[in-house]
């Protein structure tokens, strides 16, 4: 970077925002399918180089840090691996920043692919996993099932986004660790504190974002 941008979170929220990938109204959350008054699209970091970089950064800051606690909370690892599409986008700038090996994994059979993994890897290699935002974890889970079926282990996931609705908890139950670099409430709580939304909207979202989280209490109590 001609100019080095402090790795701070909250700048990539601020530069999220700006970037017009965090909008307020009435959407549908595909993976959950469920109304939600905030839609966050993460891609848009692509426009931005010096985003994109402070992003690959501050996931390298998290895992390097996690790595070296007297107990470890990132298993060691020697590939990495996005959820497509978003996941991807940001796995392949992890790997420019760390010099990490990247494989593709295809889920779904796209043009001539089939379904697989593109790449080089040897089977018993440890990958950790890249997504940009995180819900409920469906994708993630079905990235990790790939995986898998390909002889490679999976131990923990990194997303940039955490929209806070139980995905810790349920990746957890299929003993995958998750680690998130901005959470939603931390970002609506930046957004208002700025004067960027208003009160009210700040309001809708936080009770929306309650509700969801008591939902996954009443799922885990259930189980």
């Amino acid at each position: 970077m001609a100019k080095e941008q402090s790795l701070d979170n909250l700048w990539l929220a601020q530069t999220l925002f700006d970037l017009g990938g965090v909008q307020f109204g009435n959407f549908t959350v595909s993976e959950s399918a469920v109304s939600s008054p905030i839609f966050i699209n993460p891609k848009v970091l692509i426009s931005n180089p010096t985003a994109l970089r402070v992003a690959s950064k501050l996931m390298q800051q998290e895992i390097d840090l996690a790595q070296t606690r007297r107990r470890p909370r990132v298993h060691p690892f020697s590939t990495i691996a996005g959820v497509p599409v978003g996941g991807l986008l940001l796995a392949t700038a992890y790997s420019l920043e760390t010099n990490i090996p990247l494989i593709y994994a295809r889920s779904r059979p796209e043009g001539t692919g089939k379904r697989g993994i593109e790449g080089n890897y040897n089977k018993g290699d440890t990958v950790i996993l890249i997504d940009d935002l995180i819900t409920r974890g469906s994708s993630v889970l079905e990235t990790t099932k790939l995986l898998e079926e390909n002889g490679l282990v999976v131990k923990d996931v990194i997303v940039l986004i955490d929209r806070e609705h139980g995905a810790a908890e349920r990746l957890h139950r299929h003993n995958l660790n998750l680690i998130s670099i901005l959470k939603l409430n931390v970002m609506l709580t930046h957004y208002m504190s700025r004067g960027m939304i208003t009160e009210e909207t700040y309001r809708i979202c936080a009770e929306y974002l309650r509700s969801k989280q008591s939902e996954n209490d009443n799922n885990a109590l259930e189980l």
